[in-house]
């Protein structure tokens, strides 16, 4: 299955010595599961920013490693910079990125922060979503009096360390690990060369806004309140930064933002607030960009998020709905937009695509006939599977923008993104198969020399034997649910198409059995029989309720053609 991802940015207090910096993010790339993306260091700051991603389990040893060889190496007792900072590795925040939810990324934060106070032994402080109090939120305000205030903090229980020694550590100083929403930096290209005009942009639509001024004109007084302070005027778009700047290379002004929280403001939104804003001042947006990465289910959004403005199927594969994104930002206009290169899961192909699925059609079917084992019947089982739902989703896209069907544009790209929903889970289910036989050869390859060895050897093979039963099993009820979509589009879907549903019936019928087949033929190695006898009955009742279903649905294409 696609594997759970996170981003880890830690922040180390070295920017001028590399050599430094190489051992650390040696560290990093010595962990297998995850990739280092990039290192940027900064000498006026005398700090390097370094960015990888990977499996959360590797993410966390990868850190941990990270942050033990700064303690090592930089001594902050000597650091200077103009950049705020308490410790050698001042923070480490982690950021979901794909298939894991802001609370899991939390817990791997706790795991991480409190594996270093215990082995490290020195201060760490949890900030932002991984925060024990509201007061610990706010990262300026845990990391207030750097670590020329540190010693004297300490002293004081209201900043004890959430975990590690409340002392002070000369060498390291303290370390603040955080879980934060994903940061994308994104501009909006404008039709003008006056920055003035675009930081009037800029400020409508960053939250920070702009100070109020008396007549509203830029040379007016400033209001101030009760207090003496500026009164600001609210831009409209919520956990953004923005400014407006010129850009010489391409000869015109940009809107430079910070989405600082894209599950409350996404790119979509911001380039549709910055065209209207833009528009009222008599400007135009002409495209924009990415700066950096962004996570697929971002750009797949965006896609959803225009075609739903046209009326139009949002159940379409993933390649589609990044240009129709592509397309409606103008992302490409300064530079050529490579979904391999600017999105997350994409560039970590190691990590998080699979091997069999990235076949063209004769490469599977040449892999599937030679000698090799693997791809056998799960995998073929699960793309005939994969194949019912495409033929499915097909006639659900096809209905959605039928003549004279216009108003059930909706009713359609519903059914369409289930469809969806069951070829992609079918689809990852392809290589899952493979692995699941690879795991049980890998468990016989284990060594056998001594009585230990031959115990963790049994126990692997069972668990691996289990495994192989779960993979088909899975299959069988994905492909066996994605039949109601089939039915459906036989029965109320495009008529020219009904023949589709049809051969999509017989294809996930033989793709039920296909697994059962592969349910059935494990569960004779496995030794927890009351496990297999409980698989087999529910297993035989999928097959008898795909058989019947397959009937019933082709019963209805066969009076309709």
């Amino acid at each position: 299955m696609t594997k759970k991802l996170i981003e880890c940015v830690p922040n180390f207090s070295e920017g001028n010595d590399m050599r430094i910096i190489k051992q650390i993010t040696n560290q990093i790339e010595s962990v297998e599961g995850v990739r280092l993306l990039d290192v940027d260091p900064g000498k006026a700051t005398n700090r390097t920013v370094v960015t990888f991603v990977g499996t959360p389990e590797a993410v966390v040893e990868a850190a941990f490693l990270a942050i033990k060889k700064a303690a090592e190496l930089i001594d902050m007792s000597h650091h200077s910079g103009e950049h705020p900072r308490f410790g050698a590795t001042d923070v480490c925040p982690f950021v979901p990125i794909s298939n894991i939810s802001m609370d899991e990324t939390v817990e791997y934060a706790h795991k991480l922060a409190e594996r270093v106070g215990t082995e490290l032994q020195f201060p760490v402080y949890c900030y932002e979503f991984a925060a024990f109090s509201e007061g610990r939120r706010n990262l300026a305000h845990v990391r207030s009096g750097e670590y020329e205030g540190l010693s004297e903090k300490l002293k004081n229980p209201e900043w004890k360390p959430d975990f590690g020694p409340a002392e002070f550590v000369v060498q390291t100083g303290a370390l603040a690990i955080g879980a934060r929403n994903f940061l994308v930096a994104y501009n909006v290209n404008l039709n003008t060369t006056s920055t003035r005009r675009a930081n009037a942009v800029a400020f409508d639509v960053r939250e920070a806004g702009r100070t109020k001024r008396e007549s509203n004109s830029i040379s007016g007084k400033i209001v101030k309140d009760e207090k003496g302070q500026a009164v600001r005027i609210p831009g409209s778009l919520k956990k953004v930064k923005a400014i407006g700047w010129y850009i010489e290379e391409f000869e015109i002004c940009q809107i430079s933002m910070n989405l600082t929280d894209i599950t409350v403001t996404p790119v979509h939104i911001a380039y549709d607030e910055v065209f209207e804003k833009a528009r009222k001042r008599g400007l135009r947006v002409s495209g924009s960009e990415l700066v950096g990465l962004i996570p697929l289910d971002a750009i797949l959004e965006a896609g959803r998020y225009f075609l739903r403005k046209q009326q139009r199927s949002v159940g379409l594969p993933e390649s589609e709905l990044i240009k129709i994104a592509v397309k409606s930002m103008g992302l490409a206009e300064l530079k050529p937009f490579n979904p391999r290169e600017k999105i997350i899961e994409y560039l970590l192909e190691d990590i998080g695509l699979n091997k069999l699925v990235s076949m063209n059609l004769i490469e599977f079917a040449h892999e599937t006939a030679s000698e090799s084992p693997a791809p056998g019947g799960g995998s073929i089982a699960a793309y005939m599977g994969t194949m019912a739902d495409s033929l499915a989703t097909m006639v659900a896209n096809l209905s959605a923008h039928k003549r004279g069907w216009d108003d059930r544009w909706e009713e359609f790209s519903n059914w369409a993104v289930k469809g969806q929903y069951y070829l992609d889970a079918l689809l990852k289910m392809v290589d899952e198969d493979t692995q699941a036989f690879n795991k049980i050869m890998d468990a016989f390859g284990l060594p056998k020399s001594s009585e230990e060895d031959k115990k963790k050897r049994k126990k692997a093979i069972q668990d691996a034997t289990r495994y192989a039963i779960e993979v088909p099993f899975k299959t069988m009820n994905l492909a066996y649910e994605s039949m109601e979509v089939i039915e459906a589009m036989a029965e109320i879907g495009n008529p020219n198409s009904v023949s589709d549903a049809g051969v999509a019936a017989l294809a996930a019928r033989s793709s039920v059995i296909g697994a059962y087949l592969n349910v059935r033929i494990n569960t004779a190695d496995l030794e927890d029989k009351k496990f297999s006898k409980e698989v087999l009955s529910k297993a035989q009742e999928l097959v008898n309720k795909a058989t019947a279903m397959e009937i019933k649905i082709l019963e209805i294409v066969y009076q309709k053609i």
